[in-house]
């Protein structure tokens, strides 16, 4: 699996940006390895350089708060099962085959920890889809239908003692003790990140980050 440096990376994007049809670049990785920093930087960038970019995070697509405390599944929050993944792979579907349709995607809101429906939107004149999430290369259904609608997906990752300080210092930031953000870190958090790991063999491209 080839390693991108980031400016190679970028004129890949600029490449998909640039095909005359819209494409979907995907950005995967385990939590905090900052995958969602460098979409956000990426498509930032490209837009400065005057592409038509648009960011869809899979995020948007978690479980209502209130569904995972229903279901039991609030402690798990961020494991596959966690999030509408046929949902998503809908919206995928639609961004590729209805390009001429305004389209509205939900975002993730971490202060609220929870969705905001239809907060995203994605106009036809848009050529490059930018997507990042957990489970883009993930080969069970309903994520392995992902893959299908990705003309490209990289794999992001990082030191994973790194890793393992974002996601405390995010959980504590969010509300946790020092106690919880820990057992959070190397518990659910870290079991998902196996997960993910797994999957970086399938992916286009590496992204080591720092």
């Amino acid at each position: 699996m080839q390693t991108l440096d980031s400016a190679t990376a970028y004129d890949r994007a600029v490449d998909l940006a640039t095909k005359g049809r819209r494409s979907i670049l995907g950005i995967t990785g385990a939590p905090a390895a900052g995958k969602s920093t460098y979409a956000e930087q990426l498509t930032a960038k490209l837009i400065a350089d005057g592409h038509r970019v648009a960011l869809v995070p899979m995020d948007g697509y978690h479980l209502a708060q209130s569904v995972l405390e229903d279901l039991g599944l609030a402690e798990v929050k961020g494991a596959p099962h966690t999030f509408d993944g046929y949902g998503f792979v809908a919206l995928l579907k639609r961004l590729k085959e209805a390009p001429d349709e305004q389209i509205w995607a939900p975002r993730f809101e971490r202060g609220l920890e929870d969705s905001i429906a239809a907060s995203i939107g994605i106009a036809p004149d848009v050529m490059l889809v930018v997507t990042e999430g957990n489970y883009l290369l993930f080969d069970e259904m309903p994520w392995a239908a992902v893959r299908t609608w990705l003309d490209h997906c990289w794999y992001v990752e990082v030191p994973e003692q790194l890793r393992h300080d974002r996601l405390e210092a995010r959980h504590r930031r969010y509300g946790r003790s020092p106690e919880e953000a820990r057992e959070r870190t190397f518990g659910t958090d870290e079991h998902n990140a196996r997960l993910i790991a797994a999957t970086a063999p399938a992916a286009d491209a590496v992204i080591q980050l720092s």
